[in-house]
């Protein structure tokens, strides 16, 4: 009958080793490296960007996690025992490129290789996140960048409430809302962040209560003021994706443009009657606002939702739309809408997909375009620059 030490030594015949000084020139050139130890061993330290799955769980995770079985892998546990097993395992899984890290993690830190010790989650933000984490394209990490993750929202209104409770229920770290308004008993019908009780407060200090109050993992930073030329850049500094539900073409063009300038992708929404819009405005990898309207209607074929009034629900879908898109920016999922429009029909209960391309002569983001932040008028010109008279390119 083998023995232990007879049952590894015949398995590390069968497979292929590496020592850590071959190993750390492979990191980057898309090698993985597995890490296989328990999690609190991997919460103690890990080699930069590794793949984690417990050697308890690899049969099962694996395929999900990394398809491609031609990926170039190093497995590695804590001492070189459970990775040789483990890479047995992926061999008979048909994986064709699988080497066992020599003497494990510890040689590896031990030697002064480049290590780190991950973000990890709370065993309460686990059981928050279980469904998200239990899908492979999110799992933990993806949960972590969400939680890591900086997100503005423009406006706390109809659009603004369902994309907010969603993005902070969804773990993402920071939401900013901008919002100089108050709450009306006329908002109720569809903006779902306010309720009877806060008739009169600010929007902004509503909205942060409720946010809050469903996820405590989320920091809300509020921005009671006017959205404008001389604040634009400094409040959208530092965000990642930008939500906006905005209601008028000057805002939109002003947003349109700065966001041009810091490179932020701005999820574009837009609600009327009984229909609405979701894109994605992608900064030089896709059109921008002005390549998809380059001048504003006439106000008489578009009028706000307080001239023709909207269905409270409608915000509710379109504003789900946004969030899932904001997600998928995130954690990089999926086909945004990059270069296409998605407009619903609410009475049909369509959908209806536009492509929109770059116009090479768009005068925000065409070749040699000159951005101009300032106040725009109702035919959305720019009609000011900042104070310091700066014209800003690009």
């Amino acid at each position: 009958m083998a023995s232990f030490r007879d049952l590894l030594a015949r398995t590390k015949a069968e497979i292929s080793e590496i020592q850590p000084s071959d190993a750390e020139p492979l990191m980057g050139d898309g090698t993985v490296f597995l890490d296989v130890r328990e999690g609190d061993e991997f919460e103690q330290g890990t080699i930069p960007g590794a793949l984690f799955i417990p050697r308890g769980h690899l049969e099962a995770q694996i395929e999900n996690k990394l398809p491609d079985k031609e990926t170039s892998i190093v497995v590695y546990c804590a001492g070189g025992v459970r990775s040789a097993f483990a890479a047995k395992t992926l061999g008979e899984l048909g994986y064709e490129s699988v080497r066992s890290l020599v003497g494990g993690f510890g040689k590896w830190k031990n030697e002064g290789r480049p290590w780190i010790t991950p973000a990890v989650l709370s065993g309460e933000q686990r059981n928050r996140y279980h469904r998200h984490i239990l899908l492979p394209e999110v799992g933990e990490a993806g949960q972590q960048k969400l939680l890591e993750a900086k997100v503005l929202m423009l406006g706390a209104g109809g659009l603004g409430s369902p994309s907010a409770l969603y993005l902070a229920a969804a773990g993402v770290g920071t939401l900013g809302i901008v919002d100089m308004d108050v709450v009306d008993a006329s908002n109720l019908q569809r903006q779902i962040l306010h309720n009877m009780d806060r008739i009169g407060d600010r929007k902004v200090d509503s909205a942060k209560k409720t946010l809050t109050a469903l996820n405590p993992d989320v920091n809300v930073v509020t921005y009671d003021t006017r959205f404008g030329a001389d604040n634009v850049l400094d409040i959208i500094d530092g965000y990642d994706v930008i939500v906006d539900g905005t209601d008028n073409f000057p805002t939109r063009y002003l947003l349109n443009d700065a966001a041009l300038l810091k490179r932020i992708p701005v999820v574009h929404g837009s609600i009327f009657r009984f229909e609405g819009q979701v894109s994605v405005f992608k900064p030089y990898e896709g059109p921008c606002y002005r390549c998809l309207l380059p001048e504003p209607p006439p106000p008489e074929l578009a009028p706000s939702c307080a001239e023709a009034g909207v269905l409270g629900v409608l915000p509710g879908i379109v504003g789900s739309l946004q969030a899932l898109e904001a997600i998928k920016l995130i954690l990089g999922l999926g086909d945004p809408l990059v270069g296409r429009l998605l407009a619903y029909d609410a009475l049909e209960v369509s959908f209806r997909s536009f492509k929109v391309r770059r116009d090479p002569h768009c005068p925000a983001c065409g070749e040699g375009a000159q951005i101009v932040i300032g106040e725009y008028d109702d035919h959305c010109l720019p009609h000011a620059v900042l104070a310091d008279g700066t014209v800003l390119g690009h």
